[in-house]
């Protein structure tokens, strides 16, 4: 309750600031994520607001809460289905305490094509695994990217699996996230995005994973100068709509909200495919110690998470993701 009192009050806060910059618009969208402007969630939802906004006239205006000023990625999920936010895009992690459903995607190493993930995430079993929020109350309309995720430290090069052992990692809230890392021996310590600079700062914590624009744009290697490229886990992004909102909005509206997304979202894969390629050179250039890994041996080093948890997951759509 603590959780969805503070995250009520921030709503009415920023709610009131939204609509005393309101003109026009017959609707205003409140659109929170944890990452930071400039990100690649950040530009991808850009192009999603200047889609839409044209595509209606004005008639819609969409107001972007970055740096987790609405909440955590849970707390923007909690906001949706109960009719408190408008939209959010999260990592699709934290979607498996709401729906199993998602827990495909969580498994290490399971994805290392790109390309092969983004046709099952458009494909019959991503719109299954989409349609499970329904019943939640939150609409969601598709996967964006992401990342590979790749591990940080502040303690020298990660090299191997057993080079984890005895850190205390944040990870997210996700039952496969910190099995893994328990496996390995280290810690797992979930934690909200908002929080994860400063304890890495205080030395609460000794490593954090995200794909490398999140490392980037959110300053980790301030104080983690070691990454280590693991790509351990691929987490898609996924945005949402509130399903209790977006119903009652009027057809046309409706229509541009699904038009725009998949063009944006169109958008935004190209753009962090194309972004991979130069960020470990800017980052290197910051001064940043970059260690590339056997992947394969950490591969078969987590390959008992398949056994824990492939009993929780749809075979058909573990099968799809593994051919």
């Amino acid at each position: 309750m603590k959780k969805l009192f503070t995250f009520t009050a921030t709503l009415i806060l920023t709610g009131w600031a939204a609509l005393a910059l309101a003109a026009d618009p017959a609707h205003i969208i409140r659109l929170g994520m944890t990452t930071e402007i400039g990100g690649h969630y950040h530009l991808g939802i850009s192009q999603f607001k200047e889609k839409v906004e044209k595509a209606t006239n004005g008639q819609v205006r969409v107001d972007i809460f970055p740096s987790s000023q609405l909440g955590g990625e849970r707390d923007m999920i909690e906001g949706m289905a109960t009719g408190l936010l408008e939209m959010a895009i999260t990592s699709s992690a934290p979607l498996a305490n709401f729906s199993p459903e998602f827990l495909v995607f969580d498994f290490p190493f399971i994805v290392t094509d790109r390309d092969k993930a983004f046709k099952v995430m458009d494909g019959p079993i991503g719109q299954a695994i989409l349609g499970s929020m329904d019943p939640k109350g939150v609409k969601a309309l598709g996967f964006w990217e992401n990342g590979f995720r790749n591990l940080t430290t502040s303690k020298g090069p990660i090299l191997h699996p057993a080079d984890v052992k005895g850190l205390k990692i944040r990870t997210m809230e996700n039952p496969i996230h910190m099995a893994t890392f328990k496996l390995l021996g280290a810690t797992p310590t979930p934690m909200a995005m908002g929080e994860v600079f400063l304890a890495l700062q205080q030395k609460t914590i000794d490593g954090q994973e995200n794909p490398l624009v999140i490392i980037d744009t959110s300053k980790i290697y301030e104080a983690n100068n070691y990454i280590s490229l693991t790509g351990h886990f691929y987490a898609p992004a996924v945005v949402m709509v509130s399903k209790q909102i977006f119903d009652s909005y009027p057809a046309d509206v409706q229509k541009a909200i699904i038009e725009a997304e998949k063009e944006a979202r169109a958008w935004e894969r190209a753009y962090c495919v194309e972004l991979d390629g130069k960020l470990r050179k800017d980052l290197e250039a910051k001064g940043v110690i970059i260690s590339d890994v056997d992947k394969e041996e950490w591969r078969k080093a987590t390959l008992p998470i398949y056994k824990e948890f492939e009993s929780r997951v749809n075979p058909a759509y573990l099968k799809a993701m593994t051919e």
